[in-house]
């Protein structure tokens, strides 16, 4: 009968009106985190082009020599004139020529006897940083769980997606072309690039 199926008087369940509820709900919940780990997988999967994390700008500098004193003063001299009152976190001598002196997130490197050198510079990328930090596990703990479920809802959502439609639009027609496409491209990838 229309609405569902009846048996011995009492209404059966319609797994597809379920499947179809359960797939609407769980897409919507869903639909952050896979804009998080869309973005984030784009950006790093060119990780040999560009830092996904990090902007890094270079540039040249140049002040007055410094001649006189130790390590810490000659470096104390370098911050003065660059107007950075930052407090070192370090510094090494790359050759008796070269100091480079390591702040939180600034290189300096100079030749203090001619002033010329170089400030590498590093910031965060805007948001990009902070889905790189949730898609790569950075965080752990509890979080590592909620990524298990996301990947469960995904899973759901695959497997569900197929019966949302029946006919020829659904699995029965041309979804099964569909899901062979999908299934068949990662496996001629997989045998091109690991197996030829």
């Amino acid at each position: 009968m229309p609405g569902g199926f009846y048996y011995m008087g009492a209404k059966r369940l319609n797994w597809r009106k379920w499947n179809n509820i359960l797939h609407r709900d769980i897409g919507y919940l869903t639909v952050g985190l896979t804009v998080i780990f869309a973005v984030s997988g784009i950006a790093v999967n060119h990780v040999e082009d560009w830092n996904p994390n990090y902007h890094i700008e270079k540039r040249k500098i140049a002040i007055d020599p410094v001649y006189q004193g130790d390590d810490q003063a000659i470096i104390a001299e370098v911050l003065r004139y660059l107007a950075i009152e930052e407090q070192p976190q370090g510094y090494f001598k790359a050759d008796p020529q070269t100091l480079q002196i390591f702040l939180k997130n600034k290189k300096i490197e100079i030749n203090p006897t001619t002033g010329q050198g170089e400030i590498e510079e590093i910031r965060e990328r805007f948001i990009l940083h902070d889905f790189n930090y949730l898609h790569l596990n950075h965080a752990k703990k509890a979080w590592t769980y909620f990524s298990d479920l996301y990947a469960i809802a995904l899973f759901f959502l695959a497997i569900s997606g197929m019966f949302v439609l029946k006919g020829r639009k659904g699995l029965s027609g041309r979804g099964k072309w569909l899901v062979g496409i999908g299934v068949v491209i990662p496996v001629l990838f997989l045998v091109y690039y690991k197996y030829w």
